[in-house]
């Protein structure tokens, strides 16, 4: 699986609140069409995300067939301490991928 593609900051002021983005390439395939050959395509789709930062859970998303491939999400946290932020998913067919940045609370 590519690595998804994380805007974080790498440095940020205590009390702040900072954008996170993830770009995750996935097919996200709804299982609604069919191939060339006629024979329908199975669905494959992330159907849950979470964030967490510190250890805390800071944002969770659940994710349905009508999503486009590639999800991109942005939301928001406030820097407290230092440490990591770490993305976890898990699509359909049970294979869960995570990935993490670091961050420095000044």
């Amino acid at each position: 699986m590519p690595r998804p593609l994380i805007n974080v900051p790498k440095k940020v002021k205590r009390g702040d609140a900072f954008d996170i983005r993830i770009l995750i390439a996935h097919p996200m395939e709804s299982g609604q069409r069919r191939d060339d050959k006629g024979q329908p395509i199975p669905r494959e789709i992330i159907h849950s995300f979470l964030c967490t930062y510190g250890g805390e859970e800071v944002f969770r998303a659940e994710f349905f067939p009508a999503i486009s491939a590639n999800p991109f999400l942005t939301f928001s946290a406030r820097a407290v301490d230092s440490g990591q932020i770490v993305f976890t998913w898990t699509d359909d067919l049970g294979a869960t991928q995570f990935d993490s940045v670091e961050i420095t609370v000044e």
